[in-house]
């Protein structure tokens, strides 16, 4: 075999074949709903995956309020944060937060699968999350996917 009829290709943001990609969030459940994105997001489901780079494509996701959770997770599974203050931790379950802030369940979910440095703040900065059936993006034609 030749090796020199190959090459490995390096992909960089710049040449990356970014595409733009719908979901629908409704009656999906959370966990693997979100793993789908961070992979998305991230660049796993190319070819030209490359680990170090942002070559993953961007992802709009519709009807955030309706997302499942299995079992009793919508009561007992909290949320918390912390003010800065004495004292001054918060906690809100996902019946609460989905009731204040539909999308950042979602958006909590998917930070949390995507790598913890600058490349995982900068993949983050390609999801669009919005609670309704409604979005801003239609300019860039997205293509629908299901899962």
């Amino acid at each position: 075999m030749n090796t020199l009829s190959y090459k490995t290709a390096s992909i960089n943001k710049e040449n990356a074949d970014k595409q733009w990609v719908l979901v629908d969030a409704e009656g999906q459940v959370l966990g693997r709903l979100a793993s789908e994105i961070a992979r998305i997001l991230r660049g796993k489901h190319k070819v030209t995956y490359t680990p170090h780079s942002d070559c993953g494509d961007n992802v709009i996701v519709i009807n955030a309020e309706k997302i499942q959770l299995t079992g009793n997770k919508m009561n007992t599974k909290t949320y918390i944060r912390y003010t800065g203050y004495p004292g001054g931790q918060r906690f809100r379950s996902v019946k609460e937060q989905l009731e204040r802030k539909p999308t950042a369940v979602l958006e909590h979910a998917v930070k949390g699968m995507l790598p913890k440095n600058r490349l995982g703040a900068e993949l983050f900065r390609n999801l669009y999350v919005y609670a309704g059936p409604e979005h801003k993006q239609q300019a860039q034609q997205p293509k629908k996917i299901e899962f």
